[in-house]
């Protein structure tokens, strides 16, 4: 019998390059199937150059302090308690949400809760909620009480006791005090982001506002 040739390098070379496409384009099928649906909604959120350049002259005021992301972003989708029991942010798509983080014991956070509650009853709806996410992690059966008392009862209370989200949103870079006001689109784009306290319910905010979600 005849001895089989060894492979020559040349052969070895493009075996292992042929073996090479061959795993890349498993892994380019697998993520297509996997993650296309997140990157087709990242790409609708990357495409709303045209609805922020249309906001931004309405930033103004109250509201200067509103800063538009470049590009705009899904929101993260952080967990937390409604008085139903967990809900996520995502829960709202199909709405534009004014999603503010606050707590008690900031007293910024105190000052800005009456005009979010304003808001709210001015054109919370189908199409527009303020998401007010209380920060407190000791005392918490307090809150209920201190809502009560300075006449806030047009917001849901919604809680977050183990801080989860506010570590989520830190890692994002969106957030390092309170309060801090995010700005979400009914897809769940991450529009806008401001902190420090404002008058949700001032006329520039009611205005930029009445645009955004088309009224």
């Amino acid at each position: 019998m005849l001895a089989r040739s060894p492979l020559s390098k040349r052969s070895i070379a493009a075996l292992a390059v042929f073996f090479l496409l061959g795993i890349a384009g498993l892994v380019l099928v697998l993520y297509g199937k996997a993650g296309g649906s997140g990157n087709q909604a990242a790409g609708e959120c990357r495409d709303l150059g045209e609805k922020t350049a249309a906001l931004t002259p309405l930033v103004k005021g109250e509201i200067a302090g509103l800063r538009f992301m470049k590009p705009p972003r899904l929101a993260p989708d952080i967990a937390f308690e409604s008085p139903k029991g967990p809900i996520t942010l995502a829960s709202f798509k199909g709405r534009t949400v004014l999603f503010n983080l606050w707590a008690t014991w900031c007293v910024p956070c105190r000052t800005e809760m009456p005009s979010l509650d304003r808001l709210q009853t001015s054109l919370g709806g189908e199409n527009f909620s303020v998401v007010a996410l209380n920060m407190d992690t000791r005392n918490v059966e307090k809150v209920p009480q201190w809502l009560s008392e300075n006449g806030i009862g047009a917001l849901t209370l919604y809680t977050d006791q183990q801080g989860k989200g506010f570590q989520a949103l830190r890692k994002e870079g969106l957030l390092t005090g309170l309060p801090t006001t995010l700005l979400i689109d009914e897809k769940g784009c991450l529009l806008a982001e401001m902190s420090g306290p404002a008058d949700w319910a001032g006329s520039d905010a009611i205005a930029m506002l009445k645009a955004m979600v088309g009224k």
